[in-house]
């Protein structure tokens, strides 16, 4: 799990100009889809179990999944970059136990979920843990004019 815990917090998440990390210490900035005291879940269906799946299974599995949360309205993003680059869906006001369930349904080793800035790495299986963590910007990533970072709040 340590390899895995790693990729976890060295991918970057969110959407084309508001890529962010998870880190353990304190709050970097919120992007546009976290907003102050709201519930969001970062999900996919690629590479269940950390493994690399055919490109048509990891699409299919996906549309499954935006299927099972379309009410939230969720939001396009991806995590990672090149061969691990995951489509991925930001799902705002979506509770802990469902972003823990449609995990576990997809076959996720974990999922990322948060309040506003503060953000949690739950790892699922065996029963869920969770790691407390913040939102920081991603190295690399420019925000655009009015995306909503706010760096300090």
């Amino acid at each position: 799990m340590p390899g895995l815990r790693s990729a976890f917090l060295t991918t970057s998440y969110g959407r084309a100009n508001e890529r962010v990390q998870l880190t353990g210490s304190g709050p970097d900035l919120r992007p546009d889809w976290a907003a102050p005291g709201e519930r969001w879940a970062i999900l996919t269906a690629w590479n269940p179990g950390g493994r690399q799946a055919e490109l048509a299974v990891n699409a299919a599995r996906q549309a499954a999944l935006t299927r099972e949360v379309h009410l939230w309205s969720p939001l396009p993003g991806w995590n990672g970059e090149g061969a691990w680059r995951e489509d991925t869906l930001i799902v705002r006001g979506m509770p802990l136990r469902a972003a823990v369930t449609l995990g576990a349904q997809f076959g996720q080793a974990a999922v990322v979920w948060g309040v506003g800035r503060r953000a949690a790495l739950v790892w699922l299986g065996g029963g869920a843990r969770v790691e407390r963590l913040w939102l920081r910007r991603a190295p690399g990533s420019t925000a655009a004019a009015g995306c909503g970072y706010t760096a300090g709040l």
